[in-house]
């Protein structure tokens, strides 16, 4: 039991402590309603007048102290995620673009005998070798920043190669799955059509 009798105020004086006790009760029962239901019954036979607030265990009001880091965490989840697909969207966008621009060049190749299977693997490369040159840069700034969030960051140091290697594990597959569909429509040009529309 916690009684505070004294505190200090602002400049240091002790004063009288707020008229409320608070009690700490370690029991492998904790959070049960019968447990508190015992804890008033038991209170309530010495002082029948003694008002029960705040109820909560241990594991309360840890999650409560985590309340605005996990908050934070959730939102920088979401702000990453978004940015991931925004990423995703604008690679596809560009190596679409670049298989438009390209129709003829497309065209020439297959006609002289390139495979579908090489136009598409260059166009992946393509996009993988765009998508690399984010990566580097978003390791330079990660790393600069790591420091700076270094608060926010629970379990793991400002910076862990693990949470690299998975980052750019995830981002390299991404940008290898956007770049896909262009290249397999790049694939599937028909020569012909190509040089005939020229």
């Amino acid at each position: 039991m916690y009684w505070p009798a004294l505190v200090a105020d602002m400049f240091g004086s002790p004063v009288v402590g707020t008229p409320f006790a608070a009690l700490v009760i370690r029991s492998d029962r904790a959070g049960a309603a019968s447990l508190m239901d015992e804890v008033r019954q038991a209170t309530w036979s010495v002082n029948g007048g003694v008002p029960f607030t705040q109820e909560r265990t241990m594991q309360d009001v840890y999650a409560g102290s985590l309340a605005r880091t996990s908050f934070t965490l959730v939102m920088l989840a979401i702000a990453g995620g978004v940015a991931l697909l925004l990423g995703v969207i604008g690679i596809y966008g560009v190596i679409a673009y670049v298989v438009s621009q390209r129709t003829r060049e497309i065209g020439i190749r297959s006609a002289l005998g390139a495979k579908p299977q090489q136009l598409k693997k260059m166009f992946v490369l393509h996009g993988l070798a765009l998508s690399a040159a984010g990566v580097v840069v978003g390791l330079v700034v990660a790393a600069a920043l790591g420091r700076a969030m270094s608060s926010l960051l629970f379990g793991i140091e400002p910076i862990d190669p693990v949470a690299y290697l998975t980052g750019i594990g995830v981002i390299l597959t991404a940008a290898a799955l956007a770049s896909y569909v262009p290249a397999r429509r790049a694939a599937s040009i028909d020569p012909i059509e190509t040089l005939r529309a020229e």
